[in-house]
């Protein structure tokens, strides 16, 4: 049973890998939208389980504009936490929801192409779609990827790239619908409440005031960029909220729709 419905791609922040109700919740939700007959990708960062790790090895988390520094002597940590741990606790949860599931990286099947993104941020890639051809065969089985942020080089070196952007280039690369998923149920305005809709002039107004910062200013311009590039908007919701997965199971928009 197949569906000409836009493969679903979810991005899953690090805060859910910390929250097994929240996992258990999510991978029924997926399970429901797969017996559907609707195809779906997970994609995974790890931002906690990293710092945990790294702070248990003795080493810091150090941020440039909300992004992730990653020296040379971090990535074994990093690829550890994210292409190894926290690939397989998703992996954990999926299985126990009775999903048949494939723990993958960006560096898989020539996935995408990977680069240096830039040399301030050390090892952290700029990733470009490649090929679809092992993500489309796993689709098409019925089967759930989970990917993880790690990405390769053409000459084989690990990077860390950044989660949201890793969705994007996915999604990009299969036609997807991209869902940003973390522990907030959308873009909030001054007084806490979710704002529906947002396009560029008033996403660069929210900016401005400070009302979007940090982390979710990452995501959202991410988010708008891929709007942008793929002519269709991107929602941002939660993980948390298990009226919007519902809706998410039902095909409609949940969270804030990020507009091109």
């Amino acid at each position: 049973m197949t569906t000409n419905k836009p493969v679903l791609v979810l991005k899953v922040g690090g805060a859910l890998l910390q929250c097994e109700m929240g996992m258990a919740r999510l991978m029924r939700t997926a399970a429901q939208i797969l017996a559907q007959g609707q195809q779906v990708i997970v994609v995974h960062g790890g931002g906690v389980l990293v710092d945990q790790q790294l702070a248990a090895n003795g080493m810091e988390t150090i941020k440039l504009d909300g992004l992730r520094v990653t020296p040379a002597e971090q990535i074994p940590i990093v690829v550890g936490a994210l292409a190894g741990t926290s690939n397989k606790i998703l992996q954990g949860a999926a299985t126990q929801a009775g999903i048949t599931c494939v723990g993958m990286s960006l560096a898989d099947g020539n996935t995408v192409s990977a680069r240096i993104k830039d040399e301030r941020l050390g090892f952290v890639g700029e990733v470009a779609p490649g090929d679809a051809t092992y993500l489309k065969f796993i689709l098409s089985q019925g089967w759930l990827p989970i990917c993880s942020s790690i990405a390769m080089t053409d000459q084989g070196q690990m990077l860390n790239v950044n989660a949201d952007q890793a969705a994007t280039v996915l999604a990009k690369l299969v036609g997807g619908k991209l869902v940003l998923l973390s522990d907030v149920s959308g873009v909030l305005d001054g007084k806490g409440q979710l704002i529906p809709s947002l396009d560029q002039a008033q996403i660069q107004h929210l900016v401005q005031q400070g009302v979007i910062e940090k982390g979710m200013k990452v995501k959202v311009e991410a988010a708008l960029e891929v709007a942008q590039s793929m002519g269709q908007a991107v929602q941002v919701a939660s993980w948390r909220d298990a009226e919007q997965l519902l809706a998410l199971a039902r095909g409609e928009a949940v969270g804030t729709q990020i507009q091109p």
